[in-house]
């Protein structure tokens, strides 16, 4: 076994060699004695004809398996009902194979079998029900656990490190105690001895340990941290160096504090809340015997009575009993049958796909045309949904406990779905989940006197699940996420009910997608999927913009720290958004008074996030106060450029050496201090103070990357008219006036001038300044060369200059065509 210097495998005492690829000759567990057949008869005593009763019991078994398998490769063994063929193969074999000679030949065919890529080889049923017959073999006999160990440890890379066999051997059992200590030991030493290495095939050992730390440790335990702790040191010591994974130091971080908070937990792994409330879900306990089966059977029932007519009272009186009877009695009773529920509808769902003929290249009965969606019945997933909503809209119950079975039946759907793309990988079909998700909706949309999707905790249960699910963690089921994001079930009762308390949970969910796209944005690498998510998200801003201009209003800041500045246009319909009980003074009018202005001493509503919050927790918020206050160090704002300058990885993964949250945070803190004191001393200038000091400090001394960065941070406050709007346009047009350098004025123009090139809308104040900028004699704009320096560029700002000196036909405030 592994762990310590073994002999050569074959000899005795030393671990089996590993299997040869493909498995051995033959059929398998047919006719061919060949191979493990052979090593199976010599184990249990009998000649090469297989004349042996056990011989024949074992082929019966494992050729019942493999048929099994084959009827529902979607399928996961731990789902199938106990009457379910597959279930009874597997009992056979284990009890068919007595001693643990015969019990280690058998294993070894079965370990060769899991790792088939024929006929069958590799699906969710083949793998799962071959690995739970491989545990019936290890169960009681640690000699077949040595065996199976040294098998995954010799064998070659490809074999070693499958995420999905590997961590089903160790959730099963199979390779557990002492032996998952060994294994841990030989995984750490791979990837220490490959994480120097850049190759693909040397990042395997690497992305097995962070699979095995983020599922067996964090998204569905089996294992303590512990028992992984050579693999998270491994880990750990990889994410130091520049090609390490983004967020590998974030995982083993949080591995290694899931493990130290199971270690704090009282005698028998409950907390003491839990103990007095009669116990939590715990997801590592097996479900009562015949639970499912029970479960499964009133599914069935509610199946058949769902549909009766509606003065029929069978209906009523059957979730009247359901839901007073023990399947919901208690929290752990809840979340097992939300599971088995979920479960169910899901397997019944994806079990009944029929393929297109295109993707299987013969004509299929019930398919559907040539480049169609392969067909799904959605009857279970239906039925799950409708049994949902009418446990919840139960009068009789408390609101609470119906409260509490909606986010219980959402987040056992938002598991399933985790554990599911996680297995299918880019198989992943999200249809029944958003099928589900969207069936309970519109359910929940329904209106009720107490319990609707009006009310707030219901709305944030949705949120969760759709959180939970973001396009950056389950790129599969980004275009379902976006379609139920904006639901009109959802969005209008998130944005209109409850006096705005849902906006934060919209603006998180924003967020999400925006991250999401952030990186092929950023280096504007389209593929055509992602043109598509960019549309829907800019679709989705266009009407935030023309039916709630005030989210918009409030949380631009947010919005902008996640824009990548590449993306103009996004930008500019995020910034033009303007409160909808303002009439906008036309930007255009002649000799127009902007500090004159009723709504430009108003100060903006703005909602800041996370970066902000760090900011003004930090200490360079209090060393920035110091410096507004008194100048007391002249150092200060050399300083401040390393303080908001990314580490040399940091930057790598963020494309640009700059904090660009952090930036726009100190920005707008200084305009806000800067406002706040001219309004207790308007005698004092704003252009000789030191929120202006600092301002023009970082534009000359910042590189033309950070200088374009904090433009763009300046550029981003210019919106409708208020005080934030004329204070950061004066700032502007003063870095413009007093700039040493015509590369600072010259990046200024750019800034302005490309939000201004692209379709509109426009903001207002970006309007307002760059009229300013070209019409007042003192910036004396037109004297500088970058406006003269080629032909195509003197016509791009003649033109430009045109439009905004003497406008079009449409109003500005009025959307305009959105660029493809």
């Amino acid at each position: 076994y592994p762990g310590q210097p073994p002999p050569p495998p074959g000899t005795p005492g030393g671990a089996p060699p590993p299997p040869p690829p493909g498995g051995p000759p033959g059929d398998g567990m047919g006719a061919d004695m060949s191979g493990g057949v052979a090593a199976l008869a010599a184990a249990i005593g009998v000649g090469a004809d297989g004349s042996s009763g056990t011989l024949e019991r074992i082929r019966g078994a494992m050729a019942r398996l493999d048929a099994a398998c084959a009827t529902d490769p979607a399928a996961r063994f731990s789902l199938l009902p106990e009457t379910h063929e597959a279930r009874g193969a597997v009992a056979d074999v284990a009890a068919s194979a007595q001693g643990d000679d015969a019990r280690v030949a058998v294993a070894q065919k079965i370990f060769q079998k899991i790792y088939e890529r024929g006929s069958g080889g590799k699906s969710r049923l083949h793998r799962t029900a071959h690995v739970a017959a491989l545990a019936a073999l290890t169960d009681g006999s640690r000699v077949v656990q040595r065996e199976v160990t040294g098998w995954l440890v010799y064998a070659d890379e490809e074999r070693k490190c499958d995420k999905e066999v590997t961590e089903a051997l160790i959730r099963a059992g199979v390779v557990s105690g002492r032996f998952l200590a060994d294994f841990d030991a030989h995984l750490a030493e791979l990837i220490d001895d490959s994480s120097s290495s850049g190759t693909p095939a040397s990042r395997l050992p690497m992305e097995l340990g962070a699979h095995l730390a983020r599922h067996c440790v964090l998204v569905e335990p089996c294992v303590e941290a512990t028992e992984l702790g050579g693999v998270l040191d491994a880990l750990a010591k990889a994410a130091t160096r520049p090609t390490a994974p983004e967020g590998l130091a974030v995982l083993v971080e949080r591995a290694r504090a899931a493990g130290d908070s199971s270690n704090k937990k009282p005698p028998g792994g409950t907390s003491a809340s839990a103990s007095a409330s009669g116990g939590l879900f715990d997801p590592q306990k097996p479900d009562p015997p015949g639970l499912r089966e029970t479960v499964a059977q009133t599914f069935d029932d509610w199946a058949r009575v769902q549909d009766l007519p509606a003065g029929d009272t069978t209906t009523s009186v059957f979730v009247e009993n359901l839901a007073k009877g023990r399947l919901l009695h208690g929290d752990d009773a809840q979340e097992r049958t939300a599971r088995i529920l979920a479960e169910l509808a899901m397997t019944h769902c994806l079990g009944s796909e029929i393929p297109n003929s295109s993707s299987t290249g013969m004509s299929t009965q019930g398919a559907g045309p040539p480049g169609s969606p392969s067909r799904l019945s959605y009857v279970a997933v239906d039925a799950f949904v409708r049994l949902v909503a009418a446990l919840c809209r139960r009068r009789e119950d408390p609101i609470n406990a119906r409260l509490a079975l909606l986010g219980k039946s959402l987040a056992a759907v938002v598991r399933l779905a985790l554990k599911d793309v996680d297995e299918r990988g880019a198989a992943f079909n999200p249809r029944p989940y958003h099928r589900a998700l969207t069936g309970l909706m519109m359910e929940m949309h329904a209106p009720d006197a107490s319990l609707d999707s009006s009310h707030p905790q219901v709305l944030a249960a949705f949120a969760s699940a759709l959180l939970a699910l973001q396009p950056i963690r389950v790129p599969g089921f980004a275009f379902s996420w976006l379609e139920l994001t904006s639901h009109r079930c959802f969005l209008p009762r998130l944005l209109v009910d409850h006096n705005r308390r849902g906006w934060p949970l919209l603006q998180k969910l924003l967020t999400a997608v925006l991250k999401f796209l952030e990186p092929s944005l950023r280096g504007a690498e389209l593929t055509e999927t992602v043109r598509l998510l960019y549309r829907g998200t800019l679709r989705l801003l266009l009407v935030l913009l023309h039916d709630f201009p005030e989210f918009l209003c409030d949380h631009h800041f947010n919005l902008c720290d996640v824009i990548p500045p590449n993306c103009i246009q996004m930008r500019n319909l995020v910034l033009s958004a303007f409160p909808r009980n303002m009439r906008l003074p036309d930007p255009f009018t002649p000799n127009l008074k902007v500090d004159l202005l009723p709504e430009i001493t108003q100060s903006p509503r703005v909602i800041t996030g996370e970066a902000d919050a760090a900011f003004r927790a930090s200490q360079l918020r209090a060393d920035l106060d110091a410096y507004l206050k008194t100048r007391s160090s002249p150092n200060f704002v050399a300083t401040l450029r390393a303080r908001i300058t990314l580490d040399a990885r940091a930057a790598e993964r963020a494309g640009t050496a700059y904090n660009v949250p952090l930036l726009n945070a100190v920005v707008l803190y200084v305009g806000v201090q800067a406002i706040a004191a001219n309004r207790k001393d308007a005698s004092s200038p704003i252009t000789h103070s030191a929120p202006m000091e600092v301002f023009q400090r970082l534009a000359a001394e910042l590189d033309t990357e950070g200088r374009y960065l904090f433009l763009n941070a300046v550029a981003n406050q210019l919106r409708y008219p208020n005080c934030h709007t004329h204070y950061f346009s004066c700032v502007l047009l003063y870095l413009f006036a007093e700039a040493g350098s015509e590369v600072v004025q010259e990046q200024i123009t750019r800034v302005l001038l490309e939000r201004l090139i692209v379709n509109r809308p426009h903001p207002w104040g970006l309007l307002i300044t760059f009229i300013e900028l070209i019409k007042n004699p003192r910036y004396n704009f037109w004297g500088h060369s970058f406006t003269r320096c080629a032909p195509d560029i003197e016509r791009l700002f003649e033109s430009v200059a045109r439009s905004c000196i003497a406008p079009p036909p449409k109003a500005e405030g009025q959307e305009g065509p959105i660029a493809a």
